[in-house]
């Protein structure tokens, strides 16, 4: 692991250790029996991908370790509602707080605001988290292969699917691809940035995307920034992104969205 993920990665083992004193599995069950049930976020992605259509995952995203702040008037639900007014297919809403300035609560008022499926982004590395995630009220999470081992990522994407959701696995080079390969999840999300560097190349989208066979989504994450870069992956067979900086850095999201796509 690099060094900003292994600290990132220490610092959840220590909120875990601290969130599992407030609440047991046990209690998250309680919470769950009381959930609405799951948006489908994979059925949600693969019905546009059906009609020829480009799906959008739009992330609700303040702050990160690499740009700092990112939106000055940040409101999880406006921005929610922008994206789906935007004709976002899915939300991806940060939930990390150290290092992305996120919040659970951001998640369940982005859910709330909106009827589209909501990913968790987060670093989960424990089962903990994962019940953590579906009493929030997420419809699906994202693991990091660079973060964890192949038992985990097998057990940990086991575990959504008992409770309804789907996983976001994230990879970065070769390796981790036909790791994330050898696990059920059916969507993966190819991360153009370095993890060593933090520099970005959506090449790295397009040389793991011939990779991944055609019962896999491929999403692309990172470093996209305009229409230009959207129309390059989707010339490479990409249609589903996950973007957030782009978006968020203008005072109404869902319409950068909507002006970025029609444009591409």
């Amino acid at each position: 692991m690099t060094d900003i993920l292994t600290k990132i990665i220490n610092t959840k083992i220590l909120e875990v250790t601290k969130g599992q004193k407030k609440n047991t599995i046990s209690d998250f069950e309680e919470m769950i029996a009381s959930e609405q049930p799951c948006r489908g976020f994979y059925n949600a992605i693969n019905e546009k991908l059906s009609n020829n259509e480009t799906a959008v995952i739009a992330e609700v995203k303040k702050a990160s370790p690499s740009k700092g702040l990112i939106s000055k008037n940040f409101n999880p639900v406006t921005a929610a509602q922008s994206y789906q007014d935007g004709g976002a297919t899915c939300l991806s809403v940060l939930t990390d707080e150290e290092y992305f300035q996120g919040h659970a609560d951001y998640l369940k008022q982005a859910r709330d605001a909106v009827n589209i499926p909501v990913l968790r982004k987060d670093f989960i590395i424990d089962e903990w988290q994962v019940y953590e995630s579906r009493a929030m009220g997420a419809d699906c999470i994202l693991l990091i292969v660079a973060a964890l081992a192949d038992p985990q990522l097998f057990e940990l994407t086991v575990l959504a699917k008992e409770l309804s959701m789907d996983v976001l696995m994230e990879v970065h080079d070769d390796k981790e691809l036909q790791r994330a390969l050898s696990t059920p999840a059916r969507l993966i999300g190819v991360n153009n940035r370095n993890l060593r560097t933090f520099v970005t190349d959506l090449e790295t989208s397009v040389h793991l995307g011939k990779q991944i066979p055609q019962d896999r989504i491929i999403i692309s994450e990172s470093g996209i920034h305009s229409s230009q870069d959207i129309s390059m992956l989707r010339e490479n067979g990409i249609n589903t992104f996950l973007i957030g900086e782009a978006f968020m850095r203008r005072e109404n999201p869902g319409a950068e969205m909507k002006r970025m796509f029609n444009y591409a």
